[in-house]
């Protein structure tokens, strides 16, 4: 019982904050401010590339308030390692990512934390549903965050 209402929290969560832009395929042009935070995060992942993990297509884009978390549900699989990175357009604000399982559980990753960038890895014992927590604790922000595999 716990489980459904937590994923039913979660879904009400996702649904109040996945008002972000999904990729450039919205008909509205993208800010200035989502082309900085989208350009800071590809500079953070493309070390991960650089360790052999491919840039997943698509990212998500949007305002982040002081003290709003924003919770993204991503479809991981079993075996292989992934690496969530977030950034945002203002250099003065930072941003956490976490990731929880399905039950809720924080997952234990290896994180990473660069001013107003973020990141953490991991590789999953079972493939389902997993969430990213994103956070803003500093200046509110245009945020963008996309994943690597492998």
């Amino acid at each position: 019982m716990k489980s459904i209402l937590l994923r039913a929290t979660l879904m009400s969560v996702m649904a109040l904050a996945l008002g972000p832009r999904v990729g450039y395929a919205s008909a509205d042009a993208p800010t200035d401010a989502e082309v900085e935070a989208h350009k800071d995060v590809l500079d953070l992942a493309g070390a991960f590339t650089n360790d052999g993990f491919k840039l997943r297509d698509g990212y998500y884009a949007g305002t982040l308030k002081t003290g709003q978390l924003v919770v993204i549900q991503v479809n991981l699989y079993a075996g292989n390692e992934y690496w969530f990175s977030v950034a945002t357009a203002k250099p003065e604000s930072a941003v956490t990512i976490a990731v929880y399982d399905e039950t809720g559980n924080l997952v234990k990753t290896n994180p990473y934390t660069d001013a107003h960038r973020a990141a953490a890895g991991f590789s999953p014992d079972n493939s389902g549903p997993f969430y990213l927590k994103i956070a803003d604790t500093g200046a509110p922000a245009t945020y963008c965050t996309i994943y690597s595999y492998k």
